[in-house]
């Protein structure tokens, strides 16, 4: 590190956090992540990395190592109706034609990200449970009492952040009215399965999204249904298969096919929040879940976290420890417009896949339309939009 580099706090050790540590290190700068769990371990099962966050991570030396976890998705990827029929193609290109998608495990993201970050920089067992700063430096306090003081801290610690409460006002979780299971099935089991593709049925209320994860030996899928029940904001609660099954029971028969095969499952209730009016205070600033958490509609949850981190990493490189606080706006100020028509996109998307259309022609339509959009998100360099806006400061 230089002598004048930044010292940096990242609070949390998800994909969002251990993306921002990767960057920010990448850029010398002095960074260590604070994580509350007793050891590193991601539940949830896939995750699709997308062109605009694949290229960033390339370019931290770490594209080989998502490509070598993952499975490659690319053409033959299509939508269709619970029905089988055809609607569109899926996009998994960018307007240059090159396929940066790839079906990954969360726990083989995260553990690439973390192999690639110093161990000693790293420490776990560490619940933060206070923030306070002035002028100069911003101190966090731990419930193991420890504490440390930073020019800069970055809260990545998710949908229920605990330092989102220094920065703005409570907001409620916002219910989608709907639940998703989600879990794995062994590729050998089911050796009918088309390869290296994703695919997304489409029916009244419910849709059900499959791809291929950790090399193509495991299949990941995602059942969305309906539920009119109060449910916890979690990734591990355990399902009922046979309660899945019944729900798609009917549709196209490769899914109750590869239904059969389900030994177990875990639901998610599936949440967001209203896009927040600020990230940052002063020498704090949120990146990830804990900015703007968004629906899976569009797959761009992990994808949006790696987007913040590489533009954050720009924002502080170019900072001295007096400077921190206006580098930190200037990051929010560049994502936080993207990030809520993402969100906001998201919630969209699920009203789309989920059928709330009178003419279902008119829905296909829009699905096949979806092209422009989706260029917007994949041809996107948050990396580029940094340095442009820095260098217009």
């Amino acid at each position: 590190m230089t002598g004048d580099s930044i010292r940096v706090a990242v609070i949390g050790c998800g994909i969002g956090g251990m993306a921002a540590a990767n960057a920010l290190l990448h850029r010398d700068i002095d960074v260590h992540v604070y994580e509350q769990a007793p050891q590193l371990g991601e539940v949830g099962a896939g995750v699709l990395i997308t062109p605009n966050s694949l290229r960033l991570l390339d370019r931290i030396g770490l594209g080989g190592a998502v490509a070598a976890v993952g499975a490659s998705v690319g053409e033959g990827s299509r939508y269709y109706r619970e029905d089988g029929s055809t609607i569109a193609p899926i996009l998994t290109v960018d307007s240059s034609g090159w396929n940066g998608m790839f079906g990954v495990h969360r726990a083989d993201l995260l553990g690439a990200l973390a192999d690639a970050f110093p161990a000693e920089r790293l420490h776990t067992g560490h619940r933060c449970v206070g923030f306070t700063q002035d002028e100069t430096q911003a101190a966090v306090t731990f419930d193991n009492g420890r504490e440390i003081r930073v020019d800069a801290v970055i809260a990545a610690d998710g949908i229920h952040s605990t330092l989102r409460t220094y920065v703005a006002e409570p907001s409620a979780p916002v219910d989608s009215g709907s639940v998703a299971y989600r879990g794995l099935v062994p590729a050998q089991q089911v050796p009918w399965w088309p390869a290296g593709i994703s695919q997304l049925w489409m029916g009244e209320r419910r849709h059900f999204l499959v791809y291929p994860v950790r090399r193509g030996t495991l299949i990941n899928y995602v059942g969305f249904v309906p539920s009119h029940e109060k449910t916890v904001e979690s990734w591990s609660a355990v399902g009922d298969v046979d309660t899945l099954r019944k729900e798609f029971a009917t549709w196209d028969s490769p899914i109750p096919r590869l239904l059969a095969e389900v030994t177990a499952t875990n639901w998610w209730g599936l949440y967001d929040r209203e896009p927040l009016t600020t990230w940052t205070a002063g020498r704090l600033t949120m990146l990830g879940d804990a900015a703007h958490p968004m629906l899976p509609h569009l797959g761009q949850g992990a994808n949006q976290s790696i987007e913040d981190a590489a533009a954050l990493s720009v924002f502080l490189a170019g900072a001295g420890p007096q400077g921190v606080p206006e580098a930190l706006l200037a990051y929010e100020n560049l994502r936080r417009h993207r990030t809520t028509e993402v969100q906001l996109g998201a919630r969209a998307n699920g009203r789309r896949y989920d059928s709330h259309f009178q003419d279902l022609a008119e829905r296909d339509a829009e699905i096949a339309g979806s092209v422009p959009f989706r260029s917007w998100l994949y041809d996107y360099d948050a990396e580029a939009a940094a340095l442009e806006a820095l260098a217009g400061r």
